[in-house]
């Protein structure tokens, strides 16, 4: 049953483009719905008109049936948030910030006091629990998801909550994430992860700016490429694209990454021409794989802002 419905919502500034143009989608309970897109793709300003802080120019959104456009304290009430900003905590150790956290969004002392504990141990944050000294970027974004998870509402909305975070605990991170849909909340997940997203995520919204250019599940979305491989070349510095294969559909590049869609029948010749191409020193490897949300990725989003994304998910995957 959806908790967060949204409905053809469009934001228009006084002056810019469309921060959103004509948005559909829904969150149903126990499931975690991804808004994958470059910065400044207007995921955030999505979320500001979710939890009332910004109000759209047209369209509707409602939580559990209720209009919160026209009841924005509503949507706060009912939203848990982890914004993409640092969340200040001066004065408070971690445990203190999230325990102040949960009572102000009504929770019992008791029950707070046991779910902060649950937290810091599962993500294994006991080390700066008691702390007031000031925290490292990754340090610090878990604390603010565990403020925003430690009394969830109807719906958690996390934007970008693994920025800074190290592998480890971004594994452990996504553990809690999965935890609070199975558990009921409707989860909305701001990334440009486009790995994470892939792993993490029940369904998803690609956007770019300010429209949602495709929405489903990983699979039906990778399944609507056509072709269930990717060979992907890297090509040497300063090296031009290659020419297609005549076997496949036109490639796409991105920075100095090729892609090209493969049907099984003909990997042998997909291999073959990449390895002429690498003994020709036009391409530094390649490789094989299946088709993967990063490609549905490359393909909607425009050249330049994928080359920014898909480098940064090089960086940190």
């Amino acid at each position: 049953m959806a908790v967060l419905e949204v409905q053809r919502v469009t934001k228009r500034y006084r002056k810019g483009p469309l921060a959103n143009d004509d948005i559909s989608l829904s969150v149903d309970a126990g499931e975690v719905f991804g808004l994958l897109g470059p910065n400044g793709a207007g995921k955030t300003t999505l979320i500001g008109q979710v939890i009332g802080l910004v109000e759209p120019t047209s369209g509707s959104i409602s939580i559990d049936g209720v209009d919160v456009v026209t009841a924005p304290a509503v949507a706060r009430q009912a939203c848990s948030y982890q914004p993409q900003s640092s969340v200040p905590i001066d004065n408070l150790t971690p445990r203190e910030a999230i325990e102040l956290a949960g009572r102000i969004r009504g929770g019992r002392r008791e029950d707070v006091v046991r779910r902060a504990d649950e937290l810091l141990h599962a993500l294994d944050l006991m080390e700066w629990a008691e702390k007031r000294t000031q925290l490292s970027g990754g340090v610090a974004r878990l604390v603010a998801f565990c403020m925003a998870a430690v009394e969830p509402g109807r719906v958690v909305i996390l934007d970008e909550p693994t920025n800074d975070v190290d592998p480890l605990r971004r594994k452990l991170l996504w553990a809690q994430v999965r935890a609070l849909a199975d558990d009921g909340a409707a989860v909305l997940l701001v990334t440009h992860n486009v790995l994470e997203a892939e792993r993490c995520v029940d369904r998803l919204a690609i956007i770019d700016h300010g429209r949602a250019l495709a929405l489903g599940t990983p699979a039906d979305l990778k399944a609507a490429l056509g072709a269930p491989l990717r060979l992907e070349l890297v090509l040497e510095p300063g090296a031009d694209a290659p020419p297609g294969p005549d076997f496949a559909p036109p490639p796409v590049r991105v920075g100095r990454r090729v892609f090209v869609d493969v049907a099984s029948p003909e990997v042998g010749r997909a291999v073959t021409w990449a390895r002429d191409l690498q003994d020709r020193h036009a391409v530094a490897e390649f490789s094989v794989a299946p088709a993967s949300l990063e490609d549905v990725y490359v393909r909607r989003i425009q050249p330049a802002e994928a080359d920014e994304e898909v480098e940064n998910v090089a960086a940190v995957g």
